[in-house]
């Protein structure tokens, strides 16, 4: 692990593995950069640079009291690329992490070559998550986390418990594997951690308008989007097909809301082959 701090001062937790075109991976909530144990493999072996971070006050990272709208966290990102002097990169996202990416992708497309979104509707986009997924992806989690202390005041000590049940319902019927959910459960018992995770859902209004502003000028990257059979599924597609001129979607049979995890063959396959595609362009 190599620490990395930005000009405003956050340690930001980052792992660095392989060679050659540089891969930036971000997580959401609640998880961490375990999101990509997976994935961080398949990425070296097809020939490319994985860089793996735990966003601001999560997992590894430096906790803060404020600076968690998406716009913020962007910059963090943008501090580790400079910082290890990767001047264009792809960028994959899961969950918050994916909102991050599409502003880093929004604001830089001289250095963002393609953007892969994994489950994610981006802040104040118009899309419905159809079935199975609608019955399974949460619907109580948004609201009780933007509500200012009422968490604190009411889990603060069973932490655990909360986050372990979102997991599981998102997860859908094939559920996390044991180890991930004891990784993830015990990242978010601190008390700075467990607020910081919170304060991502509190800067709603923010977040939208920064989304809002960006979509006025559809993205020119290509555009991978990944959802779980019982997750997402493709809303997230049509959440990305409203802000970028190029999408591509896979369906992820047996997954929740954590493809990388629950179908880790299918979902690296997608990504390789669509990243393979960027770097090596097919003839006519």
């Amino acid at each position: 692990m190599r620490t990395i701090e930005t000009e405003s001062g956050v340690r930001i937790a980052t792992w660095v593995s392989g060679r050659g075109p540089a891969v930036l991976l971000l997580h959401g909530w609640p998880v961490t950069s375990f999101h990509w144990r997976h994935t961080v493999p398949a990425l070296v072996r097809a020939g490319f640079q994985a860089i793996a971070m735990d966003s601001r006050g999560l997992g590894e990272s430096m906790a803060t009291a404020g600076g968690y709208d998406k716009e913020s966290l962007a910059r963090d990102l943008l501090a580790v690329a400079n910082t290890l002097d990767i001047s264009t990169f792809h960028l994959i996202g899961h969950d918050w992490g994916a909102t991050v990416a599409y502003l880093v992708s929004a604001d830089n497309p001289d250095r963002v070559r393609s953007l892969t979104v994994e489950e994610e509707l981006l802040p104040g986009t118009d899309a419905v998550i159809p079935p199975p997924g609608d019955t399974h992806y949460p619907s109580w989690h948004g609201a009780f986390n933007r509500e200012s202390g009422l968490a604190e005041s009411l889990l603060s000590e069973r932490a655990d418990a909360y986050h372990l049940a979102f997991l599981r319902q998102s997860a859908g019927p094939t559920g996390l594997a044991a180890e991930a959910e004891q990784v993830y459960a015990t990242a978010y018992t601190h008390q700075d951690k467990f607020t910081a995770g919170l304060e991502y859902y509190r800067t709603g209004a923010t977040d939208r308008r920064a989304v809002g502003e960006r979509s006025k000028r559809p993205l020119s990257q290509p555009v991978l989007t990944i959802g779980g059979e019982f997750g997402m599924g493709t809303a997230v597609r049509d959440s990305l097909s409203a802000v970028a001129d190029s999408v591509r979607h896979i369906q992820i049979n047996g997954a929740g809301h954590y493809p990388a995890e629950q179908q880790p063959e299918p979902t690296n396959t997608a990504i390789v082959d669509f990243l393979r595609g960027i770097e090596t362009p097919r003839g006519p």
